[in-house]
C-alpha cells in the first residue's frame, strides 16, 4: 500500500510552547505513520523533551493541533496519553525509589493489577525482551542501567499503539541495546509506531526510517537516517561540523590514586560486594571501567566518594592520604572531584540555582576569584561569578547561574555538573557516566575537558558504559565484573572484543598473568 494512503498515526501542526525564558518549541510539524521507527533529532535544549511531552500529556502546548489517527485531540494528562495507545520511556526516570518493581509498574498501569500478581508477567517481558530485572527488587538499591530497565519493561507491559522512548539506550551494554533493537523491530512489524529520541547517530542510521531534526525549538530538517552518513546527521543536529576530541601521547607521573585491596561487603540485598579490588591511577592519566550495569559500579563508586567508607582508611589512598575513611566533604578538601552517574538529586539539588549548586561542592576550594566562603561567609559574588563562567565554557543552555538546576534539559545539566568539577581545579577526578543523554557536540566537549585535566596533571577515572568513549579517551582500561576488577590495560592494542568478553567475568587468564597484574603497580 502507498504510504501516501496510510492515515498517520500521529500529527503535529504548529506546535509552540513556550516558558518565560525560552521558546521551547515553535511551530513544529511531525508525522508518524503506523509501524514507522521516526528519530527525533537535535542538541540538548533544542526542544525534543518538551515535544514528547506535549504527545504524552505532560505539557500542554500554547497553540498547535494534535491529530491521533487523523481526528482531532486533547491530550490533558498522561493517563488519556495511555488510554489512547501512547507509552513513554522517560530520561529521567519517573520511579518511586522506596517501592519495588513490580509495585512501580503496578501503579503506572491503568489497570489495576496487584504487585504479586503482575510479578511474574513482569519477569516473563523482561526475559523475552533481553532486559532481566527482579520484581521483587527496591528501586533505590538498582544501578541507572537497571531502572532503565524497569522504564522499558514497563511501557511493553501496556501494548501501546505509539512508543515515545527518550534516550533509552543510555545507559544499557551494547549486547543489550542489540536485543532492544529486535524488540523495537518487533514491535514496528506488527504496527506500533515509535518516536526515537537519541544522540547515537549509529544507533539512529541502524533502526530508525525517518528523522525529524530540530534546533532551537524549530525543525530545520527532515532526512532518511539510512542515507545519511554520521557525519552528515551530527552537522544537520549541530549546525556545524563535529568537533574533535584528542588523546596525546602523554608520560604519567605520581600515582594520586591508590585502591588497594579494597573489598566491602553491601548492606543491600540486591547489592553486588566489592572483592579485593586494587588499582592505581596517575597524574597525568585517563583510566577507564568499563562493565555490565549492576556489577559493582554502584558500590565501587559510594566507596570512591566517601558515601561508603572503608574499614581500612588504607584501601583508598588519595596521594599520600589515608582516606578509606574520610567522609565527601574530607575527601573534596583534599582535591578530590567527582561527578555522580545520577545528575538530579546527587549530581545536582533540584529545587536549588546553579550558583548554589556550585557552591555546594566548591565552598572549599579556592578558585581564580579567591574562596566562595571566607570566614565563614558565603561571597555571592564569587559564587555567581564562579556559575556564569561554568556556563560560558561549557555552553550551558540556561536562563542565567540563578535558574534552578530542575529547569534545565538533562544534557545541559550534565555539561554543568561536569564543568563545575572540573573547574574546581581537582587533583583526583572519579566521573560515572559522562556523556550519558548528552548530545554529539557537547558529548566531545566533556570529552576534552576530561582529557585537559589529564593533560594538566590530574588523576581521572571515568566508569562509563559507553566502550567508544572509553576506548576513545582513556589511557588504560580495566573491567569489573561481579565485584571483581581485572587488571588495567593499555587501551591502545586492546581490542572492543576482548573487553566484552571480560565484561562477562571472563578476565581469569589475565588476573595470573604476572606481565599485566604489573599495570596495578
Amino acid at each position: 500500500m502507498n504510504d501516501r494512503l496510510v492515515t498517520p498515526r500521529l500529527q503535529l501542526r504548529g506546535i509552540t510552547k513556550s516558558y518565560p525564558a525560552v521558546v521551547a518549541n515553535n511551530n513544529v510539524d511531525l508525522e508518524v505513520r503506523p509501524g514507522e521507527i521516526h528519530a527525533v533529532l537535535g542538541e540538548n535544549g533544542a526542544g525534543k523533551s518538551t515535544l514528547m511531552k506535549i504527545i504524552y500529556g505532560v505539557t500542554r502546548p500554547d497553540s498547535g493541533e494534535v491529530l491521533w489517527e487523523g481526528r482531532p485531540v486533547q491530550i490533558a494528562s498522561p493517563a488519556e496519553a495511555r488510554r489512547l495507545g501512547i507509552g513513554m520511556v522517560f530520561q529521567h526516570f519517573a520511579l518511586f525509589e522506596t517501592l519495588t518493581v513490580a509495585e512501580n509498574i503496578s501503579l503506572a498501569l491503568d489497570e489495576r493489577i496487584k504487585p504479586a500478581k503482575l510479578a511474574p508477567r513482569i519477569h516473563e517481558v523482561s526475559e523475552n525482551y533481553g532486559l532481566p530485572i527482579d520484581p521483587d527488587r527496591l528501586v533505590h538499591s538498582m544501578s541507572v542501567g537497571e531502572r532503565q530497565r524497569v522504564e522499558i519493561v514497563r511501557c511493553l507491559l501496556q501494548n501501546p499503539k505509539l512508543l515515545i522512548m527518550d534516550e533509552p539506550t543510555s545507559v544499557l551494554t551494547p549486547q543489550a541495546v542489540l536485543k532492544l533493537f529486535e524488540t523495537l523491530r518487533r514491535l514496528a512489524a506488527e504496527s506500533c509506531s515509535i518516536l526515537y529520541i537519541s544522540h547515537k547517530r549509529d544507533e539512529i542510521q541502524a533502526l530508525c526510517d525517518s528523522a525529524t531534526v530540530l534546533r532551537g525549538g524549530r525543525v530545520t530538517g527532515t532526512a532518511r537516517p539510512k542515507q545519511e552518513t554520521a557525519e552528515s546527521l551530527a552537522k544537520m543536529m549541530i549546525g556545524s561540523d563535529l568537533p574533535e576530541c584528542r588523546l596525546q601521547p602523554h608520560e604519567p607521573g605520581e600515582v594520586l590514586l591508590r585502591i588497594d585491596r579494597l573489598t566491602l561487603k553491601t548492606l543491600d540485598p540486591f547489592g553486588i560486594n566489592l572483592r579485593a579490588i586494587s588499582l592505581a591511577v596517575r597524574s597525568g592519566e585517563i583510566v577507564g571501567i568499563a562493565g555490565v550495569s549492576g556489577n559493582g559500579q554502584k558500590e565501587l563508586l559510594a566507596a570512591l566518594s566517601g558515601e561508603m567508607p572503608s574499614g581500612k582508611p588504607e584501601s583508598i589512598m588519595l596521594g599520600e592520604t589515608a582516606a578509606g575513611h574520610l567522609d565527601p566533604a574530607q575527601r573534596r578538601a583534599i582535591g578530590f572531584g567527582f561527578v555522580p552517574e545520577e545528575r538530579l538529586g546527587r549530581g545536582a539539588v533540584p529545587a536549588l540555582s546553579l550558583a548554589e549548586n556550585a557552591l555546594l561542592t566548591g565552598s572549599h576550594c579556592k578558585i581564580v576569584n579567591g574562596s566562595m566562603v571566607e570566614h565563614g561567609l558565603i561571597r555571592h559574588k564569587v559564587v555567581r561569578g564562579f556559575a556564569r563562567d561554568v556556563i560560558s565554557r561549557f555552553k550551558v543552555k540556561s536562563r542565567n547561574e540563578q535558574a534552578a538546576a530542575s529547569s534545565l534539559s538533562g544534557g545541559n545539566l550534565q555539561k554543568f555538573i561536569v564543568g563545575r568539577e572540573t573547574m574546581l581545579d581537582p587533583k583526583v577526578i572519579v566521573v560515572a557516566q559522562p556523556t550519558w543523554g548528552v548530545d554529539v557536540g557537547a558529548s566531545m566537549l566533556i570529552r576534552q575537558s576530561l582529557i585537559d585535566l589529564r593533560d594538566r596533571g590530574v588523576a581521572v577515572l571515568v566508569i562509563s558504559e559507553e566502550l567508544d568513549e572509553l576506548f576513545m579517551i582513556c589511557d588504560r582500561l580495566a573491567v569489573i565484573a561481579e565485584g571483581r576488577l581485572s587488571p588495567p590495560v593499555p587501551s591502545a592494542g586492546t581490542s572492543v572484543e576482548k573487553i566484552g568478553a571480560w565484561m562477562g567475568g571472563q578476565f581469569a587468564d589475565a588476573e595470573s598473568d604476572k606481565s599485566v597484574e604489573a599495570a596495578h603497580a
